[in-house]
């Protein structure tokens, strides 16, 4: 029988596993998201988080006549309104599948699908740039396997599930894209890496930790090696100083040109950019009279200097971060109780053992990459994957969303890893033996990271002491919201936390939302549900308020030994006469002020 026997492993040979991983990341893609949370976004408008709720409103604004250069949501701190920073660059397309499917679904449904459609179709896209980039570099078996990876990574999936309308998901894409354009190299693709730094900027500045390793990288490069590196360094520069211009003109109003923003592209990183685009165009002139990488490292040198020490001078309070002006009250009761500032020391000191999904696959991925550096072929493709992990992975202990963009490159370290595991000379290759690289790469595989969390959660329950999330959830849904929104139009002063959601689901006005621009309204919500009954008085006031709005599962924190005034209303353990308790269903309870002044001696503690 021996001759019967050779064709068995010679058709096994033939076998094309790529139909079964284009099979599972079918499978995948049909499970990243509930169907039920699907549905909810569609019929119900649930978005994942207050900028989602934020996003939406301004773009009903800008549907509404609202200029494309006035930014301001006039609803919130009536009446001059809050300032955006946000680009309307993100608001266009989302607008657009609002009116393209406004006719065959009307404007409900439409707002609806389009908050469902927006993030697939930018995970389409975040998965076709992995798939060709990771193909280029490390095969077609590598690329397809990052796809499966990406579904299965929840620091990715979190940026593009149902409803993710917030602009994250789009620097990712950018940030990924720049990324494949260092490692392909050539002024072409400099060029277009350029535009897609300038990309991110102008969404948003949190991409800016990782576009200036990126333009160091390449300026090291270029001294290193000279003129093999300039054509890229060139392109970069080119179309970084070109494109961040056009965008800034694109989405600010002309009459603001001159005012330098901090916490968004404007005077201080256009500064910045077209320093970037000089120096290239300096690099790129003095070509090999620049001979020796001591001539090169002093030119970089000294014009990273001039730029810094610029920079420094004319624009010295953007040096203390975004948020320069920020009081202390509002910084520590607010700016750092927001998960996505909070540090990975907090996260586990409140028991959020959730973290544990996020910090290894990153740490693990930066880990892997720095080690194919050194070891394994294509080195200068995992030396760039390191360069974008690390920056986010330090930020990230520190600032939660220092992982969203180092979260996008797991799925490439990923896909690469596991198919040197598959390969046959996978050992030899990478310096770890396949079970070593299988266990790397299963381990890379966020979702896995779920037993842990949940067992930590199950052991230690009384450790978590972070505010439950599922109750916030509640308050700002749109079923929670309704009898609020059947009232006459007025101001609500309530939770911070639920601001966006009341401007989305309500025809109300706000005083609060978690937005840096409008101190005076976090202030007011801070003292006013967080403190005495004179902050409270004060507080409604000053801002003509019309409704008190509290969420009895998510109290406003004391301000004082003793529990806030607010919070004792709710508990029916005080009472203030100038508040009506109105009588509406579901788990909020909205008290109506009264025009008259407080009389004197009218409230008392109850």
């Amino acid at each position: 029988m021996p001759a019967s026997a050779d064709p068995i492993p010679a058709r096994a040979a033939r076998l094309d596993p790529r139909p079964l991983l284009w099979l599972l990341v079918a499978l995948s893609l049909a499970t990243m998201n509930a169907p039920q949370d699907i549905w909810d976004t569609i019929r119900h408008l649930r978005v994942p988080d207050t900028d989602d709720a934020m996003r939406l409103v301004a773009v009903r604004d800008l549907l509404a006549g609202q200029g494309w250069y006035d930014n301001v949501q006039y609803r919130f701190l009536p009446p001059g309104g809050v300032p955006s920073h946000w680009s309307r660059l993100v608001d266009a397309p989302i607008a657009g599948l609002i009116l393209a499917l406004t006719p065959l679904a009307g404007r409900t449904l439409a707002e609806g699908l389009a908050a469902a459609l927006w993030p697939a179709l930018l995970f389409a896209l975040y998965c076709g740039v992995l798939h060709r980039g990771t193909r280029a570099r490390f095969g077609s078996r590598a690329a397809v396997l990052a796809v499966i990876a990406a579904t299965q990574t929840l620091g990715v999936g979190i940026q593009f599930a149902a409803g993710r309308v917030d602009h994250h998901n789009v620097q990712i894409i950018a940030i990924l894209g720049l990324s494949f354009c260092m490692i392909h190299g050539g002024f072409r693709s400099g060029l277009v890496g350029g535009g897609l730094a300038a990309l991110s900027l102008a969404v948003g500045l949190e991409g800016l930790p990782s576009i200036a390793p990126a333009a160091l990288f390449l300026v090291g490069d270029w001294c290193l090696r000279g003129r093999p590196a300039l054509p890229v360094l060139a392109g970069f520069g080119l179309g970084l100083g070109i494109a961040a211009p056009i965008l800034f003109a694109v989405q600010t109003d002309p009459g603001l040109w001159g005012a330098p923003r901090c916490d968004a592209l404007s005077l201080p990183w256009l500064w910045i950019a077209l320093g970037g685009l000089l120096f290239a165009v300096s690099a790129a002139a003095a070509g090999d009279r620049l001979g020796s990488m001591r001539a090169r490292a002093a030119l970089a040198a000294a014009c990273g200097a001039i730029l810094l020490v610029g920079f420094a001078l004319a624009f010295p309070t953007c040096l203390g971060g975004p948020f320069p002006d920020m009081p202390p009250l509002v910084r520590t009761r607010w700016l750092l109780t927001v998960n996505e500032m909070a540090s990975l020391p907090k996260f586990i000191a409140r028991g959020q053992w959730e973290a544990l999904v996020f910090y290894p696959v990153v740490l693990l991925a930066a880990f892997a990459a720095t080690w194919m550096a050194w070891r394994g072929p294509q080195r200068r493709a995992w030396s760039v994957a390191a360069l974008f992990l690390w920056p986010g992975l330090i930020l990230g202990l520190f600032e939660f969303r220092g992982l969203y963009i180092a979260s996008g490159f797991v799925p490439l370290v990923a896909g690469a890893v596991l198919d040197r595991a598959l390969a046959q000379e996978a050992g030899a290759r990478a310096g770890l033996p396949r079970w070593g690289l299988a266990l790397l790469g299963g381990c890379l595989v966020s979702s896995l990271w779920m037993a842990p969390a949940l067992l930590a959660e199950a052991l230690a329950p009384a450790a978590r002491t972070a505010p439950d999330p599922a109750g916030a959830v509640a308050c700002r849904s749109e079923a929670a919201l309704a009898p609020l929104g059947a009232l006459p139009p007025g101001t609500v002063l309530a939770p911070i936390v639920m601001g966006p959601a009341i401007l989305l689901h309500t025809p109300h006005r706000i005083v609060a939302a978690p937005y840096h621009r409008a101190i005076p309204g976090l202030i007011a919500a801070i003292g006013g549900l967080g403190g005495t009954q004179a902050d409270l008085e004060r507080v409604l006031t000053t801002f003509a308020i019309r409704y008190v709005v509290a969420c009895p599962a998510r109290p406003a924190e004391n301000l004082q030994a003793e529990p806030a005034f607010a919070t004792r209303l709710v508990d029916g353990a005080a009472r203030y006469d100038r508040l009506e308790l109105l009588d509406l269903p579901g788990p909020l309870k909205v008290w109506r002020v009264k025009p008259e002044p407080l009389r004197a001696g009218a409230g008392r503690a109850g």
